[in-house]
């Protein structure tokens, strides 16, 4: 039996491949040459054009959320006279001078800073704010140091220190951290920096989390002893406590029910941390537990607690003077 020749039933024929899908049709707007697509066109042209939306991707290509900007003519004379390290300085079209702003645009000369004028549109997406004074500085990111940079550092210092003929220069360079568990102001931690640089403190050591971090308002507090002495960041500051005790440090923790007086301890005249927490909770119990003892400082019942940065400064002198008066005593001993 012969087959016919001709369609099969169910194939498509000989017209199958003409019967091919290509796919679902493109809307209007685009394909090339709809009248829709030619409106797109035009619209995203005119929206290209809009001032505001080019203010904002100029001030997108120079700045970034994650961005630290000192904002407003007093802040930003405040920061270039300390000298905060910063990398350019915004400052808008047309802007009317003053006293302020001719010592901003000489101390960003001085300091090399890129000057780049904006217009007021640019200058609120850049500041983020419209409160800006026609003034914005980008500061740059602070540089953290490692904890065992920091413990390295302190341990050379002390070494070199132990040819001196004074024993009490040796005790002084006896190595010294200050550790923040949770304080979260960053002005309270600019305090500390700069309460620690005053008493001869080796570094401040900070937890990534929860914590406050070196930026612009922490830099001006510290009145430029940010600019000097080493900050480092450690993921779990309970393990760092720990790291350190296993080079010899021992660590003192401050609260206001401690078993000892700051400056009191026992440790003073040893590698020494002295960790603080925050006004509010106070040291947190992982840290409390990795302390080899808890001092307080002895205040009035009237007052529930100390500021972190006072609390520092108070307990800082106390560690001073208790090596001052160890090494005087060691002198007058072998004399």
């Amino acid at each position: 039996m012969t087959n016919k020749k001709g369609p099969v039933k169910g194939s498509g024929g000989k017209h199958r491949n003409a019967l091919k899908g290509r796919g679902p049709t493109p809307k209007a707007e685009d394909r090339v040459y709809h009248k829709a697509y030619r409106a797109k066109k035009q619209n995203e042209k005119r929206r290209f054009a809009d001032p505001r939306l080019a203010a904002r991707r100029r001030a997108a290509h120079y700045t970034s959320d994650s961005d630290d900007l000192v904002v407003g003519r007093n802040a930003v004379l405040e920061a270039l006279r300390v000298g905060v390290p910063s990398t350019q300085l915004y400052i808008a079209n047309r802007i009317e001078h003053d006293d302020r702003t001719r010592e901003i645009v000489k101390l960003a000369g001085m300091q090399g800073l890129n000057l780049l004028e904006a217009d007021r549109l640019e200058m609120d997406r850049i500041a983020h704010s419209r409160n800006h004074q026609g003034i914005v500085l980008k500061v740059q990111p602070y540089q953290y140091h490692t904890l065992a940079e920091l413990a390295d550092r302190a341990d050379k210092k002390s070494h070199a220190m132990e040819e001196a003929d004074s024993q009490r220069a040796r005790i002084n360079a006896r190595p010294l951290f200050i550790a923040l568990d949770g304080v979260t102001d960053p002005q309270n931690l600019g305090a500390v920096i700069r309460s620690a640089a005053a008493f001869g403190a080796n570094g401040v050591i900070l937890p990534e989390r929860r914590s406050a971090s070196v930026n612009a308002a922490a830099w001006k507090v510290s009145a430029g002893a940010a600019a000097h002495l080493p900050v480092a960041r450690v993921v779990n500051l309970t393990k760092a406590i720990e790291a350190l005790k296993e080079r010899g440090y021992y660590v003192v923790g401050l609260d206001g029910g401690g078993n000892a007086i700051v400056g009191e301890s026992g440790f003073e005249t040893d590698p020494l941390v002295v960790v603080l927490g925050s006004e509010g909770k106070g040291l947190s119990r992982l840290v409390r537990e990795a302390c080899d003892s808890i001092a307080g400082i002895p205040i009035s019942s009237e007052v529930e607690s100390l500021n972190a940065s006072v609390a520092a400064g108070i307990s800082l002198y106390a560690v001073s003077r208790a090596r001052s008066k160890a090494g005087e005593k060691a002198d007058s001993e072998t004399k």
